[in-house]
């Protein structure tokens, strides 16, 4: 398998899933379930940050008065009280 650092969000939660599912049955000897819980924790890492670059990244532009303005996506309330986009 590519090195996990060079999955994307996807491969990396497949390879969770198919982890998690070994594991869920149960019949993984001892050693070999630690090292695929040590795999997940990371590929769940690597997610979670993939997801928080993307977060960072997602910004909506908004029109507001005339001018321009960068605005976070999913905000709820601006800082003047109005509802911002969900």
């Amino acid at each position: 398998m590519a090195n996990e650092a060079e999955l994307n969000f996807e491969a990396a939660m497949a390879a969770l899933e198919e982890i998690v599912g070994q594991l869920e049955h149960g019949d993984v000897p001892l050693e070999q379930a630690i090292d695929l819980f040590q795999r997940g924790m990371k590929l769940s890492q690597l997610c979670s940050q993939k997801l928080e670059q993307v977060e960072r990244k997602i910004e909506m532009i908004v029109e507001e008065d005339g001018d321009l303005r960068k605005k976070p996506f999913g905000g709820g309330l601006d800082e003047n009280g109005g509802e911002g986009l969900e």
